[in-house]
């Protein structure tokens, strides 16, 4: 029988728990895990809930590379539940958890003519219209506009994967952001006062959830605390990007 449907005695007991809310084993599952697995004594059973059903595919191979047995999954009505019963070895997770602080993200952006470049990042790429513009239509959207959709994109994402780890339900979610320059004329070269970012960014996370608004209060708390996009625009990053004349 694949190791993927092998569903676990409905009488089994797990001794530590690992809430994984919608995450799956790309997304940063993998390092919950092991952190949730280190206080398992050798042979417990360690359960990972998650809502995401491709985890049941890719544990069984986590665990064969690991020397953790994998113990099967059951469904349930909110959350999928999956069980690991604890190897003899340590997991190294502080290894992980250094090479995840030290990752980097990149792309690559080439200029396409005109108004316009397209973006490269890993099997992904879009198009980008001028820096900031004042027109009611263009061929791409602008800079800007990518930065506040990836910033309420990314809250809005957030929002889901801390509700669904604390197991309240959502059923919509929607953000609404304005931001407003400090002097754009800088960018234009035209004034050389002020800067060219944004001043402020205001905004609203419109959720719909039977969860009672306290809660939601705290998630959202925990969303704002947590954004890397809300913290790279609240902390200065440190740009060290140089120009290089190519033949």
């Amino acid at each position: 029988m694949p190791e993927e449907i092998i569903l676990a005695p409905e009488t089994i007991q797990s001794d530590a728990v690992c809430e994984g809310g919608n995450l799956d084993c790309g997304s940063g599952l993998l390092l919950l895990i092991k952190r949730a697995m280190n206080p398992v004594p050798a042979g417990g059973v360690l359960e990972i809930r998650s809502t995401e059903i491709s985890v049941r595919e890719d544990l069984p191979a986590w665990c064969r590379m690991t020397g953790n047995p994998y113990l099967g999954w059951r469904p349930a009505p909110d959350t999928n539940r999956f069980f690991v019963r604890r190897g003899g070895g340590a997991e190294p997770v502080e290894d992980d958890l250094e090479k995840a602080r030290q990752y980097r993200w990149q792309c690559r952006v080439r200029w396409t003519g005109g108004m316009k470049a397209k973006v490269f990042a890993r099997n992904h790429s879009w198009e980008v219209g001028q820096p900031a513009s004042f027109d009611v239509k263009d061929e791409a959207p602008g800079a800007v506009e990518y930065l506040l959709g990836a910033l309420g994109a990314c809250l809005a994402m957030g929002f889901q994967i801390n509700a669904s780890r604390r197991g309240a339900p959502v059923e919509e979610i929607e953000v609404s952001l304005s931001g407003q320059i400090d002097n754009i004329l800088v960018f234009l070269g035209l004034e050389q006062t002020g800067h060219s970012g944004f001043r402020e960014i205001t905004g609203t996370l419109y959720v719909r959830s039977d969860t009672d608004e306290e809660t939601l209060q705290a998630i959202w708390e925990q969303t704002l605390a947590a954004s890397p996009l809300a913290n790279s625009l609240t902390h200065t990053a440190s740009l060290n990007i140089a120009m290089r004349a190519v033949p």
